[in-house]
């Protein structure tokens, strides 16, 4: 019978375009195999976004152990066999990927034995006649061997009555898988039915048709910054130079093993979480959409495709690429520990700056939202940081309610909002649900 298996690619096939392969080291970086092991996480997302470079001949063992390890770029390679000793473990976890949860891939990527740059290449049926499913080079068949009846003991009429019910039944199955996507679509489809000031905003921000790429944050990173009492830049938080810093620091051995501990872990609030499942839930099944963690968010991505960063610049640095767009910006007094956002040219009747009360009895926060162009002016952008977590989330709940754009709309006098930015003050008095006010906006019309 015809089974499932790996081939090299073929002059004529149909090739894997350079953001299927994107996507795919994204989704085997964020598996379960990698998720308590970072520094092999590292190494195949730089491999993996290496290969993608147009002219990318080899990727090199000494080029690794610096980029990825924090070696020296003169390192002895005969005496530090770091990067080879990782290299049998990650092939191991990708081969494990493919076993377990990524066993529905049509598209496979390995890393031959003796090189480092990874190969893609899609799943196609051929006949091997064999009653197993064989899913690549280095996988052993899911199937159990079940006792052979003769061919010839088969009786055709009941040959016959099996294959109908098969087809009968998997026909069923397809039934039910279609109507449930029909009517999920149906359902995503009319997110904005008789709200029309959703409609308006998330329309315009969608009017790219690009895919949407919501970004959530990575708490690990704020919490780093807050034990090495100084912030991180976007350029070190992209070549991970933060983690060496410390590795190669005066800090004594037991806070370093923390800081790798909390560095091996995706940690991300739950008001995040909830922010980014909001935002997804305005996007409709049509438009295409691609949920990840700053830590696996590319450079190229933020500049080709719509984003919604979800966080400040303390667990989502690439909120940096803004700076000199917004006016609003969250921030955290590291001498006070107090978080507050600072209005950086405030007008009549605005504070400069705005901090959080911790008040057991009046919880008051701030959040902040921008709506502006993507870096590469290919698409749009949202940024959605609050001074905790729960402020970030009333962020996003201020963006998906009808009722908060209906009136922001009346205030500017306008039916299709410009890119802007908003201030809000949230609030929690004791025993009371969380509650936000509008205290400040700035516009830019002349952006669109």
């Amino acid at each position: 019978m015809d089974s499932i298996a790996n081939a090299p690619p073929e002059e004529g096939q149909d090739q894997p375009t350079i953001d299927e392969r994107r996507a795919l080291v994204s989704r085997v970086a964020a598996s379960a195999q990698f998720s308590r092991s970072a520094r092999l996480r590292d190494f195949l997302l730089y491999v993996g976004n290496q290969s993608l470079k147009a002219g990318c001949p080899e990727i090199h063992e000494q080029e690794i152990g610096a980029k990825v390890f924090g070696r020296s770029l003169a390192y002895d390679r005969s005496q530090d066999n770091i990067v080879r000793v990782n290299a049998t473990e990650l092939r191991k976890r990708i081969d494990q990927y493919f076993a377990t949860e990524g066993a529905h891939e049509t598209l496979f990527l390995e890393i031959p034995r003796g090189v480092y740059k990874p190969v893609f290449h899609r799943r196609t049926l051929q006949s091997t006649g064999k009653s197993e499913l064989a899913l690549g080079p280095q996988f052993p068949a899911l199937v159990g061997h079940a006792d052979v009846i003769p061919a010839t003991t088969l009786v055709p009429r009941r040959r016959t009555s099996i294959f109908w019910a098969a087809l009968c039944l998997s026909l069923s199955v397809a039934c039910i898988v279609l109507f449930q996507q029909n009517r999920s679509m149906r359902k995503a489809l009319n997110t904005w039915d008789g709200k029309p000031a959703l409609a308006a905003f998330w329309g315009d921000f969608l009017r790219y048709h690009q895919q949407t790429d919501v970004v959530l944050p990575d708490d690990s990173l704020s919490l780093i910054t807050d034990l090495v009492h100084h912030p991180i830049a976007l350029g070190d938080y992209l070549n991970r130079n933060y983690m060496r810093e410390v590795e190669s620091s005066d800090l004594s051995p037991d806070r370093k093993f923390d800081l790798d501990q909390v560095y091996s872990h995706n940690l991300i609030t739950f008001g995040g979480v909830r922010a980014g499942q909001r935002m997804l839930a305005q996007i409709p099944a049509a438009s295409p959409n691609h949920f990840t963690l700053a830590r696996y968010y590319t450079a190229d991505a933020v500049k080709r495709n719509n984003v919604i960063l979800i966080g400040g610049k303390k667990a989502n640095p690439w909120v940096h690429l803004f700076d000199d767009q917004m006016n609003f910006v969250t921030d955290f007094d590291s001498e006070r520990s107090i978080a507050f956002v600072a209005n950086l040219h405030p007008k009549p009747g605005e504070q400069s700056r705005y901090e959080v009360s911790y008040d057991p009895n009046a919880l008051v926060g701030y959040s902040v939202i921008a709506y502006l162009p993507n870096p590469g002016g290919t698409g749009n952008a949202i940024i959605l940081a609050g001074t905790d977590s729960d402020a970030t989330d009333a962020a996003a709940e201020f963006l998906t309610s009808e009722v908060d754009l209906e009136k922001f709309q009346n205030t500017l006098h306008v039916k299709t909002l410009p890119y802007f930015e908003v201030l809000l003050k949230t609030s929690r008095l004791s025993g009371t649900s969380l509650s936000s006010e509008l205290l400040a906006y700035r516009t830019y019309p002349g952006l669109h």
